[in-house]
């Protein structure tokens, strides 16, 4: 199983031209769930900390508020919710309506931003 990368210093320049800014956020309490990534995820953890252990048993990764994390398409695996959870999201690859969703939303923020 492909494993989860996570940057816990990504520079600003970085974050800005993926575009993070604009990313539909997410939330979620203190809680413990299954979960498959029928994409690949990019998140910019805003707040909390997170465990995430893979199905296959192998090593856990644990990321909290300030890092850049990569879910791979296809990882399989258990969310430790440690600390309540809100980050933005980015999907690419895999299932097209929840990529093609996101991108709406993405596009929905940005025009918001230069609407103001």
């Amino acid at each position: 199983m492909k494993e989860i990368t996570v940057d816990s210093n990504p520079s600003e320049a970085l974050l800005k031209e993926m575009g993070a800014t604009y990313w539909p956020t997410w939330e979620k309490e203190v809680s413990v769930f299954p979960w498959e990534f029928v994409t690949t995820e990019t998140a910019l953890i805003l707040e909390g900390e997170c465990e995430m252990t893979p199905a296959d048993g192998s090593p856990s990764t644990t990321f909290k508020a300030g890092d850049l994390v990569v879910f791979p398409l296809g990882y399989k695996g258990t969310w430790e919710v440690k600390k309540a959870l809100k980050k933005r999201f980015k999907h690419s690859g895999g299932n097209f309506v929840k990529c093609t969703f996101n991108r709406l939303k993405i596009l929905i923020n940005f025009t918001k931003s230069i609407i103001k």
